[in-house]
C-alpha cells in the first residue's frame, strides 16, 4: 500500500505518529500485536482497509 501511495516509511511514521523502528517492526511482520487505534490511523493515512495490509499466518 505504501508503494501504491508513493509514501516512504519515514513519511508514514510521521503521519501515523509512531517511531520509525516500531513501524519497521510492523512492516516486517515481527510484531506480535498492533493496537486498533494504530491500525485505524495507518488505514486512514494510506486510505485502505485493514485487510489490505494484514495477512493471516497459521501458527506452527
Amino acid at each position: 500500500m505504501m508503494a501504491k501511495r508513493k509514501m516512504s516509511l519515514n513519511e508514514l511514521s510521521e503521519k501515523v505518529g509512531i517511531t520509525l523502528s516500531n513501524l519497521s517492526i510492523l512492516k516486517t511482520g515481527k510484531a506480535k500485536a498492533i493496537r486498533f487505534s494504530t491500525l485505524e490511523t495507518i488505514c486512514e493515512v494510506l486510505d485502505c482497509q485493514p485487510g489490505d495490509i494484514l495477512e493471516f499466518e497459521k501458527s506452527r
